[in-house]
């Protein structure tokens, strides 16, 4: 044999299609997600079973567990402030883009009402006929005082900043030792209110500003890039906060407050497969295509429990799947995330404040009824896109004058709960452009219908950044969907103005 047949290759096997559709679907961020949530329920029995250590510590499986998930939220927290607040600057100077900004901004708070109204109707209707909270077993319950209490006064007073970054120090004293400990936080709300005032004073200064905002947009992809890899670990977080939730709250208190949950969750399922649906047909829009265009950020939704922490993928997937032009989409989504709640501001107020009435025995009016619609719809920015509802609750229950105990009844399901309110505020977030873009005759209906195969997170071709190296190190999702950026930017491109 001639040392250049032996130097030559073997013949790589070719890959056979059912090769090909098994690693699509291991590679796919979906079935990722789906096998993460289901070991976790397992590893979460598990550690339940084992039961905590002789001193009444937890167990080396459910600390574990524990430790993965808090640190994959802890993560998400720490690109929230600087990803809110360049978004909110971005979005705002992209409006000089666009010729018709008014009416568009006027569009999209009108629809994001309307939707809102809808579900907080939606709510109403099915708390007073399931009546929750009259099918609970009281003494199975805990009720407590509310941590965190949202009132009005407070609300409005929260919107003034207390300094530049938004800083928040709050101190307590431990009841065992007496030290003073200080935590440091940011305040959401007010940092949306800096970074409204600074796009602001950017769009009217026009040319001057150009320079801020370069630097605005550029610094916004970086964090948005940070922000992808941490999505990316996404199936680890969903194991520990799944398996968390289990070792903590077990079934138990689970079926104790099933009624409760079922309510929520029906509500839920009617405003995502029954309202939404029937928004998209009444436009003229493919059902099919919303939901295989929209579902990459519903899953990442329902596992982070943060409109925020999907803010980028949200804008990617309403961009690049659904159509909706950059230049509104930029605005809408960012505006949509701190402000669009259909899940945490308007079905779930809804059923928690009239489970408490029923609760307590006490028998709300004809006016109540009218008034948890008009908070719900009103006060959505009091939720300001963090995780878990507890304020905007407080804000209702307050408002109403009911007992602000009711809100510790409901605590120990929370996060089961605002898995699928957060699903349902980011499809929300989604849907209300792409009827807004339809409506004004922006959207790309080549790119709305266009076959899935691309991943949204890809940065544009036009943006002339996006290497082949870094290609490379991004993950196969077959859901991730869309036509090539190459095509969805010549499109965008085409599209009316």
């Amino acid at each position: 044999m001639s040392s250049a047949t032996s130097a030559s290759p073997a013949p790589s096997r070719p890959t056979t299609p059912e090769k090909s559709r098994s690693r699509r679907i291991l590679t796919s961020f979906g079935f990722q997600i789906t096998l993460a949530l289901v070991l976790g329920v397992v590893l979460g029995l598990v550690a339940r079973q084992i039961g905590p250590l002789a001193d009444g510590a937890p167990n080396a499986l459910a600390a574990t567990l524990n430790t993965i998930g808090d640190s994959y939220v802890t993560l998400l927290k720490t690109a929230v402030i600087p990803l809110v607040f360049f978004a909110i600057v971005a979005s705002i100077a992209q409006l000089r883009r666009v010729t018709n900004a008014a009416r568009l901004a006027g569009q999209t708070l009108l629809w994001f009402a309307v939707t809102a109204l809808i579900a907080v109707s939606i709510g109403i209707v099915l708390s007073v006929t399931i009546q929750p909270g009259a099918r609970v077993d009281e003494s199975a319950l805990t009720v407590a005082e509310p941590a965190t209490v949202g009132t009005w006064w407070n609300f409005l007073v929260g919107l003034v900043p207390q300094n530049v970054f938004g800083l928040t120090v709050s101190t307590s004293v431990d009841a065992e030792t007496g030290a003073a400990v200080s935590s440091v936080g940011f305040n959401v709300l007010q940092v949306i209110v800096i970074a409204a005032a600074v796009g602001i004073a950017a769009l009217k200064l026009g040319r001057r500003a150009e320079p801020v905002l370069a630097f605005t947009e550029s610094t916004l992809k970086v964090i948005q890039r940070v922000l992808w890899w941490i999505i990316r670990i996404a199936p680890l977080g969903t194991l520990g906060l799944i398996a968390s939730a289990v070792v903590e709250y077990g079934w138990e208190k689970l079926t104790t407050l099933a009624w409760f949950a079922l309510a929520v969750y029906a509500g839920l399922a009617l405003v995502l497969f029954v309202v939404y649906p029937t928004l998209l047909r009444s436009h003229g829009l493919s059902i099919r295509q919303y939901f295989s265009g929209v579902w990459p950020a519903v899953q990442l939704a329902f596992v982070s429990r943060s409109s925020i922490g999907t803010l980028p993928l949200t804008q990617r997937v309403t961009e690049r799947n659904l159509g909706v032009p950059r230049e509104y989409a930029s605005f809408a989504v960012p505006f949509g995330a701190t402000t669009k709640m259909d899940g945490c501001a308007a079905i779930y107020p809804a059923i928690a404040a009239i489970f408490v009435a029923q609760f307590f025995g006490i028998d709300l009016s004809i006016w109540q009824y009218v008034l948890i619609a008009v908070v719900s719809v009103v006060g959505s920015a009091a939720t300001a896109g963090t995780t878990g509802a507890t304020v905007m609750l407080t804000l209702t229950l307050s408002t109403l004058g009911l007992p602000l105990e009711g809100v510790g009844l409901l605590l120990a399901i929370d996060p089961i709960l605002d898995m699928g309110r957060t699903a349902v505020n980011v499809a929300g977030q989604a849907l209300v452009p792409t009827i807004v873009a339809k409506r004004e005759g922006i959207l790309d209906a080549g790119l709305y219908d266009a076959p899935r195969g691309h991943v949204p997170f890809d940065d544009d071709s036009a943006d002339g950044n996006d290497s082949r190296a870094d290609a490379a190190d991004r993950p196969a999702a077959d859901e991730f969907e869309g036509p090539s950026a190459d095509a969805a930017a010549e499109r965008l491109q085409r599209s009316p103005r």
